[in-house]
C-alpha cells in the first residue's frame, strides 16, 4: 500500500492502524481471560475425580478385609500405590505451575489469581525449551523433565495392571489419558515461524503465552488422575471377584418377638450371615432336626406358645460348595421366653388419688402397644384424660378405697384400685411458726394466718377461711376479733399494734378450705406470747 500524500488522508490511514490494533488487543485480552477460565474448570474437575479415586479406594479397602487372601491383599497394595504415584505427580506438576506464575511476576495488582506477564512468550520458551545454556539440544529445559515424569508416572500405573500370570490387559492401557503425543507425527510437513521443532517440549511449549501453559499443565495433572481412575477400577473388578466366597458362616435369627404371650404363636427367620444369592440351591436348614423349606436364603420357623418358660431349639444349617461339592455343617442353639401378660399402673407420685388436684399416671403393657391400649376409670366421681403415649392425668371428686383404673385391648383385661382421698389439712402458720414466742416487731408486721402443706408433692394451696384472734394483756381482760379470710381486718390490726412483750395473742377456731373441698376444715388453733 503506497504513502499517501494529503495529510488528511495520511491521518485517515493512522488512525485506521491505530484502531485495528486496538481490537487486536480487547481479543488478545479475552482469549487470555479464557485461558484462566480453562484452568479453573480443569482444577474443578480433578477435584471431583480426586473424590471419586478416593471412595474407589475405600471401596477396594472394604473387598478386601471382606475377603481376606494374599491375591485380594495384593490388589488392594496395588491401589494404594496408584494412588501414591498419582498424589506424587499431581504435587509435581503444581510445582511447576507455581514457579511458571512466580517466573511472570507473581500475582497482578489487579486480579491476583492472575501474574502481572501473562501474555510473555519469552519465559515460557526459556523455562521449558532452552533451560539455562539457551540450547534446546541440551535438554535442561522444565519441560523435559516432564516428559520423563509422564512417561515414568504412566509406566509405573501400566505396571500395577500386571497379573499374576505377568500379563497386561492391552485395552486397558490404551485407556489410558496420560501419555507423550507423537510430536514428530504432529508435526511432519507444517511450516513454523520458529523454525524446525526439536522436541516434544519444543513443540508443546516454545512461544506459548504463559496464560496458555497454565491449563495445559493442569490438562496433563487431570490426565493423571483419570488414569489413576482407570488403573482403580481395574483393580476393584479383580478384587470384588466373581466366585462364591465361603469365608466363615453363622447361623443368623431375625425373630418378631424375644418374648410371646401365652396362646399367641412365636415366629422367627433364619438365615446365613453374608449370604449369597447363587447359594441358594445349595442351602439346606434344619430345626431340632426338621428340614425346613427355604427360600432366597431363608426358612421361617413356627412354634406355639402352649406354656410358660423359656423355650430352646436348635438350628443346623447345610452349605455345599457349588465350586467343590464339599458340604459344611453349621450349628447353633436359640431360645425364646414365654410368658404371661402383665399390666403395670403406677400414681406417679403417690399411691392414693387426691381430690382437687390433676393426678398424674403412667400405664403400660407388656406385649402391647399403647396405641392399643383402652384406658377407663370407674369410683370416685373419677375422669381420665390422656396426655402422652404412656401418660394419663386422673380427677377425682369422692373418697372411696375402690377407685379402678381398668385397661383392655389386643387380649388384655385388667385392672388396678387406688383409693381416693382428701389433700391432707394443712398447717396454719404466722409467718414461718405454727405457735410459740415471737419479737414485738416481728409479731407486729405481720399481715394475717397463711395454710401449709407440708410434705405434699402435689401444686395445691389451701386458703385460710377465717379465725377468732385473742389479746390477752397483763392485768387486762382478753378482748378478741372474729376475721374473714387469712387477712387481719382493721379491729385485729389495732390488737396486734398495742403488742407488749409479756403479752399473749390466741388464735382459735381457724378454718381453711383446699382445693376440692366443698366446706371448710378445722385445723390447728396458736398461741404467740410476745417477748
Amino acid at each position: 500500500m503506497s504513502i499517501p500524500k494529503e495529510p488528511r488522508q495520511l491521518m485517515i490511514n493512522l488512525m485506521y492502524l491505530v484502531l485495528t490494533a486496538l481490537l487486536a488487543l480487547n481479543v488478545s485480552a479475552e482469549v487470555m481471560n479464557a485461558f484462566f477460565s480453562l484452568d479453573k474448570g480443569l482444577k474443578s474437575s480433578g477435584a471431583i475425580v480426586d473424590k471419586t479415586n478416593e471412595q474407589i479406594l475405600s471401596n477396594i479397602n472394604k473387598q478386601a478385609d471382606a475377603y481376606k487372601n494374599e491375591t485380594n491383599e495384593a490388589f488392594r497394595q496395588a491401589a494404594i500405590e496408584a494412588d501414591s504415584i498419582t498424589k506424587d505427580f499431581s504435587e509435581y506438576t503444581q510445582k511447576i505451575w507455581d514457579d511458571l506464575f512466580a517466573a511472570a511476576g507473581g500475582p497482578n495488582p489487579k486480579d491476583p489469581s492472575k501474574p502481572k506477564r501473562k501474555k510473555d512468550k519469552d519465559i515460557t520458551t526459556r523455562m521449558f525449551v532452552l533451560g539455562p545454556d539457551g540450547d534446546p539440544l541440551n535438554k535442561d529445559g522444565v519441560g523435559y523433565q516432564l516428559e520423563d515424569k509422564i512417561m515414568a508416572t504412566r509406566n509405573a500405573l501400566i505396571e500395577l495392571l500386571r497379573d499374576s500370570t505377568g500379563s497386561i490387559d492391552s485395552s486397558v492401557v490404551a485407556s489410558l489419558p496420560l501419555n507423550i503425543e507423537d510430536w514428530k507425527k504432529e508435526t511432519a510437513g507444517k511450516k513454523s515461524s520458529e523454525g524446525k521443532k526439536v522436541s516434544w517440549a519444543d513443540w508443546k511449549f516454545r512461544q506459548l503465552p504463559v496464560a496458555a501453559v497454565f491449563p495445559l499443565l493442569r490438562k496433563i495433572q487431570s490426565d493423571a488422575k483419570a488414569s489413576a481412575t482407570t488403573v482403580l477400577n481395574h483393580l476393584f473388578k479383580q478384587v470384588s471377584g466373581e466366585e462364591l466366597k465361603f469365608d466363615a458362616f453363622e447361623p443368623v435369627i431375625s425373630q418378631k418377638k424375644g418374648y410371646i404371650i401365652r396362646g399367641n404363636k412365636y415366629e422367627a427367620d433364619i438365615f446365613l450371615s453374608a449370604y449369597s444369592t447363587s447359594a441358594a440351591d445349595n442351602t439346606k436348614i434344619f430345626v431340632n432336626g426338621n428340614n425346613l423349606p427355604v427360600t432366597e436364603g431363608k426358612a421361617t420357623y413356627e412354634a406355639s406358645a402352649s406354656s410358660i418358660g423359656t423355650k430352646k431349639y436348635k438350628v443346623r444349617i447345610d452349605v455345599e460348595n457349588p465350586l467343590t461339592r464339599e458340604v459344611k455343617s453349621y450349628d447353633k442353639e436359640f431360645e425364646y421366653e414365654v410368658g404371661e401378660r402383665s399390666v403395670a399402673v403406677s400414681a406417679d407420685k403417690m399411691n392414693v388419688f387426691y381430690i382437687g388436684v390433676p393426678n398424674p399416671v403412667s400405664v403400660s403393657a407388656a406385649g402391647v402397644s399403647s396405641n392399643d391400649l383402652r384406658v377407663s376409670i370407674s369410683g370416685g366421681g373419677g375422669s381420665i384424660k390422656k396426655i402422652s403415649a404412656n401418660k394419663y392425668e386422673v380427677t377425682v371428686n369422692q373418697p372411696t378405697n375402690d377407685c379402678r383404673i381398668n385397661i383392655s385391648g389386643d387380649g388384655l383385661a385388667n385392672s388396678k384400685v387406688f383409693r381416693v382421698k382428701r389433700i391432707p389439712d394443712p398447717v396454719a402458720r404466722l409467718g414461718n411458726k405454727p405457735d410459740g414466742s415471737m419479737g414485738n416487731g416481728e409479731f407486729k408486721v405481720q399481715k394475717g394466718l397463711i395454710a401449709w402443706l407440708d410434705n405434699f408433692d402435689f401444686d395445691a394451696k389451701c386458703q385460710i377461711q377465717g379465725f377468732t384472734l385473742v389479746r390477752a394483756a397483763k392485768r387486762q381482760d382478753p378482748v378478741e376479733s372474729v376475721n374473714r379470710g387469712g387477712t387481719y381486718n382493721q379491729k385485729s390490726k389495732r390488737y396486734i399494734l398495742l403488742a407488749k412483750p409479756g403479752d399473749i395473742y390466741y388464735y382459735d377456731n381457724v378454718k381453711a378450705r383446699c382445693p376440692g373441698d366443698k366446706a371448710g376444715r378445722r385445723i390447728n388453733s396458736m398461741v404467740f406470747r410476745i417477748k
